[in-house]
């Protein structure tokens, strides 16, 4: 979908095709949960590949060795 590594506010609404505004607001909850999870984020950015796998765009995570 995207080669860039952290997607604007512009990206996440033109792929969600939602208003600026709320893809501000879902970038603050996926920033957050980073956040919570030890990782640097950018304030007005987030990651891709995080942003592709909470959203149905994403591959699913598969249990490897099982």
């Amino acid at each position: 979908m995207t080669d860039k590594p952290f997607l604007s506010a512009e990206d996440v609404a033109s792929i969600l095709n939602i208003s600026k505004g709320y893809a501000y607001k879902i970038m603050r909850d996926l920033n957050a949960e980073l956040k919570a999870k030890g990782y640097i984020t950018v304030s007005g950015r987030v990651n891709t590949q995080y942003f592709l796998e909470k959203t149905c765009y994403g591959t699913p995570k598969t249990n490897e060795g099982r």
